[in-house]
Formats: C-alpha cells, structure tokens, sequence
C-alpha cells in the first residue's frame, strides 16, 4: 500500500467516528426522542424541549420611570417640607417670645401661649397637601378645670397632631425634646412638663408638677405608653397618668388616634405617604365608676382606646378600598 492510499484510509476512518449519524440526533429512549424543558415533564408526560423567548427591555421602562418620578417627587416633597419647617420655626419662636412678653404677667397658665402653639404645630397640616387630619368630640375637652387626658402614642407626629385639639393642657414630654432650640425653647416659655424616663428622681418631679397644674385647673396631657408604638398596637400602660386622677378626683380622658404614623418618620426623614390622620376624644372616665382603683381605671381607659383605635383603623381602610 503506497503513503497516498494509507492516508486515505486514516483519513477516512476519522471522518466515520466524527460524522453525526442519525441515531446520534436523536434524543435518548429514556427521554421519548425529546430534549428535556427545564427538566420538567409536560402535561403529556413527555420532556419537551425548552421554548426560548427573546425579552423585549421597553417592558420594564414604564415601571423604571414611573418608580423614578416617585422617588424624585418624593425627594422634593420632603426637601420642601423640612425646609419650610426649619426656616417657619424661626419665626413662629419669635412670634411666641412676642406672646410670652405682652401675656406672661396677666396670664400664669399660659393659656394664650399654647393656643399660639396650637396653631404653629397645626400650620404643617395647613400648608400640606398630603397631610389630612379630622377631630372628632372636642367638645369634651374642658376649657377649665382638672382632668388627665390620655391618648396612645404611633409616632412623632401624634404632637402636632393633638396640638389641633385647641385646647388649654400641659404637656408631658421627654426631656431631650427642650434642648431643641427654638421648639424646646417654646416649650420651657409655655411650662410644659419634662420627663427622663427611667429616672426616679425625674418621674417625682413630674408628678409634683402635674399635681400642681390639676391643682391650678390645668389639664394635663400624657402617653402613658411612655414610647411609641412600632405596629400601631397598644403598648402596655403605665399607672402615672391614672394615679394622678385617682389623687384628684379628676376623670381621665381618653383620646385615639390613627394615621399619624405616616407623618414623621420615627427613622429617617423621608416622607413617603399620605397621611389621613385621625383622632376621636371618647366620654371621659371618672375614677369614682370603678371605685378609685388606679388599676381598673387603667384597665377601663385601655379597653375604651383599644376598641376605638380598630374602628378607626377599620374606617381608614374602607375609606382606602372604596
């Protein structure tokens, strides 16, 4: 055999092993002669091969952009908010040092000084659009006269919002919230009472002055949650508030709210939502229905609020799905 025809023949023999036959495009019989699609049968029991469709990406865009326009208007809007209320604060303290000066020796409760608060707390819902706040049985507040106005507490903005009740009280509140120039500082020139939580000597102290201002025919105004709530559920009462009006023979006022948590956000500055804000001052509670016991006081107030804070909550949501 010459070189020529030896090279043919290995050439040859390598062509047979490397040529596809028929058999070999086939599936195996294990697989019926299919390809399997994603591993998974069909309804016929038969693997399938794959179906491959090509994405069109101007899918997605309308979404992009109309996530995109939320986010920058939500930006803006906050942006706007928070830089009304530091360049406002400027001048609602000095309209208040104006209040304090011409009312502080005729008027030892303050009375006009927290109105004038009244109406600087309520000027962010006058000004924002997506803010909504309804108030529903005022007239059960006393414009004079001792009582101990209890509310649950959902976020920072539950301040501003029970500022619309319009109504003479003194305020319980964390003592961190008076070293914040111009607002704290109002809030020492309208004797409002601060409280270190957790600290004995402090809690005395605010005690003494809340008697004092029952005393006086102040009302008073607490969270006895003493925090406020993450989910909007009721956190556990404390006794301080009820205490007082046992001591007094005051009636406790129960106050709910609901939506205020959609206001200031308890971490971060961004405003992301409407609020629709809602609040009900419910018939007062006087410590002699329950025998001037500090404990069922506490136990009647909770119950009254609780069940007024579902239907407020159930009222939001058929106004929402409607």
């Amino acid at each position: 055999m010459t070189m020529d025809a030896a090279r043919q023949t290995r050439t040859g023999a390598e062509d047979d092993v490397l040529k596809p036959t028929s058999s070999s495009l086939e599936a195996p019989s294990a697989c019926n002669g299919k390809v399997p699609r994603n591993g998974y049968e069909s309804e016929e029991g038969a693997l399938e091969p794959p179906a491959v469709q090509a994405e069109d990406p101007s899918d997605d865009k309308p979404a992009m952009e109309s996530s995109s326009r939320v986010t920058l208007l939500q930006r803006i809007g906050t942006t706007a908010f928070w830089s009304f209320l530091v360049v406002s604060c400027f001048v609602m303290f000095a309209g208040a040092l104006i209040v304090f000066l011409v009312t502080a020796l005729f008027d030892k409760r303050r009375l006009v000084l927290h109105l004038y608060s009244c109406f600087w707390a309520q000027l962010y819902f006058y000004v924002n659009p997506i803010w909504k706040l309804r108030i529903e049985g005022r007239e059960r507040l006393p414009w004079r006269g001792p009582a101990v106005l209890v509310s649950n507490h959902q976020s920072l903005g539950d301040i501003l919002v029970l500022f619309g009740l319009y109504r003479p009280y003194k305020w319980v509140s964390k003592a961190s919230v008076f070293k914040v120039p111009l607002v704290g500082w109002n809030m020492r020139l309208a004797r409002y009472i601060p409280l270190v939580r957790g600290n004995r000597s402090s809690i005395e102290r605010m005690m003494a002055q809340c008697r004092y201002w029952l005393e006086q025919g102040v009302p008073i105004l607490m969270f006895p949650e003493g925090t406020r709530s993450k989910d909007g559920s009721l956190l556990p009462f404390k006794e301080g508030a009820f205490r007082l009006a046992v001591e007094a023979g005051c009636p406790v006022i129960p106050i709910a709210l609901n939506g205020t948590a959609a206001t200031l956000p308890k971490h971060g500055f961004l405003i992301r939502r409407r609020a629709n804000c809602k609040v009900r001052v419910l018939p007062p509670v006087h410590p002699r229905d329950v025998d001037n016991d500090v404990g069922a006081l506490k136990d009647k107030v909770v119950e009254v609020i609780d069940a007024e804070r579902l239907a407020l909550e159930a009222e939001s949501r058929a106004e929402r799905e409607g």
